[in-house]
């Protein structure tokens, strides 16, 4: 039993070594990959515009509330009007619909909608992560029996969370 006492006793003190090293370091991480600067307290989104020659009415809103959720709900940041620490502005730029595969008789299968989204973002704590008029774009396809309006409801939120994710990666984790 006496050997077990020195042993206990090392293995208390690594313990303890270990705890106050690990105390001692600070490591940023975030289970939604954003690596906010810790000054960083507001952000702010300015409404989108519709600026592209074809226009859904619901995409402007739809694309303005995204991005504003996405980082009340994935940061620690709260939203101001305007001016905040984290700025976004912008406008879309494209919105159209393409085929996207034919079929052997050449006539369409698949149409593609495309938006695609031009943005300003400002870092007031960090000017070399801003950037301006970055394009950000994605897509989906759908059968092309049916038409855009009948298919742009589902199609508007899914692009447009790919291309908030993107603002936000860029964004929000220096990518």
């Amino acid at each position: 039993h006496k050997r077990r006492k020195p042993m206990r006793k090392i293995i208390i003190f690594a313990i303890a070594a270990i705890s106050l090293i690990a105390a001692g370091c600070t490591v940023k991480y975030s289970l939604s990959g954003a690596s906010i600067p810790p000054d960083a307290k507001t952000f702010s989104v300015a409404y989108f515009p519709n600026n592209a020659p074809m226009v859904a009415p619901v995409l402007s809103s739809t694309l303005t509330d995204e991005l504003t959720q996405r980082f009340a709900s994935r940061t620690r940041l709260v939203q101001v009007p305007e001016g905040g620490d984290f700025a976004f502005e912008g406008e879309i730029v494209g919105y159209t619909s393409t085929t996207s595969s034919v079929s052997s008789g050449d006539y369409a299968l698949q149409n593609r909608l495309t938006i695609t989204v031009k943005v300003n973002f400002t870092n007031v704590i960090d000017d070399k992560a801003s950037f301006k008029a970055r394009s950000f774009s994605a897509y989906a396809d759908y059968d092309s029996t049916k038409l855009l309006t009948e298919v742009e409801s589902t199609l508007i939120p899914e692009i447009v969370d790919q291309i908030v994710t993107d603002i936000f990666m860029a964004a929000a984790s220096n990518w």
